[in-house]
């Protein structure tokens, strides 16, 4: 899945013109219930503002609060002018730079502002792609890394009905074995299921029933 599969649409989000003072980024930031907020100039993008920089540069300022948050404005301690994305990134290649900040921006060629990508966006895809949210049970086994092996995997679960909530596989540096996490809706043959897996080499990790 790419960045702009998952991109909150410019129409959609709140965002802040670069002369607005930090008082009133804050009073938005509040008003929404929100970490962050890109910064614009007219429609270009100019960077991101956040609670955690407004606070963290008022400690910094050595000025009284109602000057600092009357004076400031947000363009004077906004962040991210250079770190964006452009959409054609791939989702999971987000997730580090999103791990200690609340958003992204997406901009096009030109520098105008697209829409923005959150840490909030991120991990629930993440929830999505392993299941999470959706009772079942999780099978994680390890398979010999060979050709139609997925395949295989996938002709079993047809053979039994299962039906597949989600399928996630790591290791795909190893050339040996891969790791496999399946989640399939609660049945009664699970234990043939499993041991019919087995019988074609996938060897059962674990079995845990998820509510």
């Amino acid at each position: 899945m790419f960045v702009k599969n998952i991109m909150i649409p410019k129409h959609e989000c709140f965002t802040v013109q670069a002369d607005v003072t930090l008082k009133q980024a804050l009073e938005s930031l509040e008003k929404h219930q929100i970490d962050g907020l890109p910064v614009l100039q007219g429609e270009q993008y100019a960077g991101v503002v956040t609670r955690y920089s407004i606070y963290a540069n008022y400690f910094l300022s050595n000025k009284q609060k109602d000057e600092y948050l009357n004076l400031t404005t947000v363009k004077d301690i906004a962040t991210h002018q250079e770190k964006f994305l452009e959409g054609s990134e791939l989702f999971e290649k987000t997730l580090l730079d999103l791990k200690d900040f609340p958003l992204l921006a997406v901009v096009d060629s030109n520098h105008q502002f697209l829409g923005v990508v959150t840490r909030s966006d991120v991990l629930s895809s993440f929830e999505s792609a392993f299941g999470v949210n959706r009772p079942g049970v999780r099978i994680a086994f390890t398979s010999v890394e060979t050709e139609g092996r997925i395949a295989r995997l996938s002709e079993i679960a047809h053979q039994f009905h299962e039906h597949i909530i989600s399928l996630v596989t790591f290791d795909e540096t190893d050339r040996l074995v891969r790791r496999i996490v399946m989640k399939v809706e609660k049945k009664n043959n699970i234990d043939r299921f499993t041991k019919k897996l087995e019988e074609h080499g996938f060897r059962i990790l674990s079995i845990q029933e998820d509510d």
